[in-house]
């Protein structure tokens, strides 16, 4: 994906119209759809998550995770949000997980409570260190090394779906050979999907998806989705997770920082041509890193052709 701006604008407009044209003409086929929502540390970010809750619910995702802070520094919020999901909503929730600064035993006691919480899907992740992305991981003496071991663990635990991480232009701290070879280690560990980290180079996608089937790694490799509005936040997030941001991606956000509701139609627009492109190859399943914000990941629904239950 190198072409200018100005044709990669012109591809955009008309890409994201595709789908709606698509969407229109189906009969009963629609993407499989799933949200990532964040555990909220304030009374504001809270009724944020929840207001995003009740926009997103009636789309029917196929399940939404909540994310676990290193060393389990939102254990009791994350807990208590998917609680709150299971008695409130009829969503699914899939809680992650993390094996960082934390024993096995006080892995598998977080393990045992979300079963007797009625959570059957997890998200095992060997997460960051302590001290945040880039900083030298080292497992605890006492834990699990890496989301291999969590995987296992899990899975003789209780009868979890167990989704994974995967890194379609790599992992920051290793390279790509390495990372399917972790992938297969995963799957035959128990982990029943990967959720891909979010990209913009749709054709390192392809390739790595190649690779990952050449290797004989069959599950299914669900593309991680973020619309974003905010560029600088975007350019740290992608130095932090080995993602690429494009040089067209950049020149289309150039000289907005005071025009947020272009950021916005921008944001929608290159997510919405990247899983029209997606839809063209054959692929079907979508994974929206929601941000605890609805209106995007609607818009973005819309467009592929999800609409809320009952409506359809």
């Amino acid at each position: 994906m190198s072409a200018s701006p100005t044709a990669v604008a012109s591809s955009i407009r008309t890409s994201a119209l595709g789908p709606v044209a698509r969407a229109a003409g189906r009969s009963g086929r629609h993407p499989n759809i799933s949200f990532e929502f964040f555990p909220p540390k304030t009374a504001e970010m809270e009724e944020s998550l929840w207001a995003a809750v009740r926009r997103l619910a009636p789309l029917n995702p196929a399940f939404v995770s909540v994310t676990y802070g290193a060393g389990g520094s939102t254990r009791e919020r994350t807990h208590r949000t998917v609680r709150r999901l299971i008695e409130e909503t009829s969503l699914k929730p899939a809680a992650h997980l993390t094996c960082v600064s934390a024993s096995r035993a006080e892995v598998d006691e977080v393990i045992r409570d979300y079963w007797q919480s009625g959570v059957r899907h997890i998200v095992a992740l060997r997460g960051d260190p302590p001290g945040g992305v880039g900083g030298a991981y080292a497992p605890h003496p006492d834990g699990y090394a890496n989301a291999t071991e969590l995987t296992a663990a899990i899975r003789r635990m209780g009868d979890f779906e167990v989704s994974v991480g995967c890194y379609p232009e790599g992992h920051p701290e290793g390279d790509l050979n390495r990372d399917i070879d972790v992938l297969k280690a995963k799957v035959d560990a128990g982990a029943t999907r990967a959720i891909s980290q979010f990209f913009f180079d749709i054709d390192a996608y392809l390739r790595f998806l190649d690779r990952v089937r050449a290797a004989g790694i069959t599950i299914p490799i669900v593309p991680g989705i973020m619309p974003v509005t905010n560029f600088k936040g975007l350019v740290k997030m992608s130095e932090a997770v080995g993602t690429s941001v494009p040089a067209w991606l950049a020149s289309l956000f150039e000289g907005l920082d005071s025009d947020p509701d272009t950021r916005r139609l921008i944001a929608c627009s290159v997510a919405a041509e990247i899983c029209a492109k997606l839809e063209a190859e054959g692929y079907n399943d979508f994974h929206f890193y929601t941000l605890n914000r609805a209106d995007l990941t609607y818009a973005l629904c819309r467009v592929v052709g999800v609409h809320e239950t009952g409506n359809t």
